[in-house]
């Protein structure tokens, strides 16, 4: 990839798809992309001469319903093993395995009780609660305890769509399995070659509703930062697996730096970093 010097100054211009994800519904309101236009002017401070917003035309819609990544790529990234993450990551990995999950249905003829220990971990909350969303699973209350050397416990009373305590055994199988996969392997990180690049990849389950996580972005630039590495480029695409829609974030990594990427230590060092951060370990 040629490399050009870049200038001082940035000039941006965002494209904007209103959709679904846009929670409060006015992004095409001339108010909400002045507010955002602000936000993005003192962000970037004096960086920033000029930054447009304005709605993707329909040109954009024959990206929905496709990969962002190659088969080869998904492949390496979705069924990546333990043995191949770096040590650290592999001891928390091993401690997430003996996540349990208890149900109980005799404490309440109405409702159903959960009662979780996992490893602590960012976004846990956020990702226990996705899949009673996801599920159409009500959450009449929860109790969150606490961490304990490094563990947290939960107590979630449930109902099923119709209000009742869950007593089919499959569905009751399919959620624990569900809850268990989403504790275990919450993101995939992996560093791959792009041409003479390197590339770092960061993929995360997306909601029914077509939401992704949140931070994604924020907590991978950031463990970067720590480690002095400068981004060349960023995408946000989705692929589909069977089963499951994933948010994938690709990093182009820049060497202009000094900064040697290509090493297997140097590659270690960046997904333990990133995983950490993402993870909160």
């Amino acid at each position: 990839m040629h490399r050009v010097q870049t200038p001082s100054w940035l000039y941006f211009v965002i494209n904007v798809k209103h959709c679904s994800t846009d929670n409060r519904d006015k992004l095409q309101t001339n108010f909400s992309r002045e507010e955002t236009r602000e936000h993005l002017r003192v962000a970037l401070g004096e960086c920033c001469i000029s930054c447009e917003l304005q709605l993707a035309g329909p040109e954009y819609d024959i990206q929905e319903g496709h990969s962002c990544i190659s088969e080869d790529i998904a492949e390496e990234l979705f069924s990546s093993e333990m043995e191949d993450q770096p040590q650290a990551i592999r001891d928390k990995l091993s401690k997430v395995d003996k996540a349990s999950i208890i149900v109980d249905n005799r404490l309440s003829p109405t409702h159903t009780l959960l009662q979780i220990q996992c490893l602590d971990q960012k976004g846990l909350i956020y990702d226990v609660l996705k899949i009673f969303k996801d599920c159409d699973i009500r959450v009449l209350h929860g109790r969150f305890y606490a961490s304990v050397q490094g563990y947290r416990s939960l107590d979630i009373f449930i109902q099923n769509e119709n209000g009742k305590e869950i007593v089919d055994k499959d569905n009751l199988v399919g959620l624990c399995s569900r809850l268990k996969e989403e504790m275990q392997h919450p993101l995939r990180v992996i560093i791959t070659n792009r041409g003479p690049d390197t590339e770092l990849l960061v993929a995360n389950h997306v909601e029914v509703s077509g939401k992704g996580r949140p931070r994604v972005f924020y907590d991978v630039t950031l463990a970067l930062k720590k480690l002095k590495i400068c981004v060349f480029s960023a995408e946000i695409g989705r692929h589909s697996t069977s089963n499951r829609q994933w948010e994938v974030y690709r990093f182009l990594l820049d060497e202009s730096r000094g900064s040697p990427l290509t090493s297997n230590r140097a590659k270690r060092d960046i997904v333990d970093e990133v995983s950490r951060t993402l993870m909160g370990w």
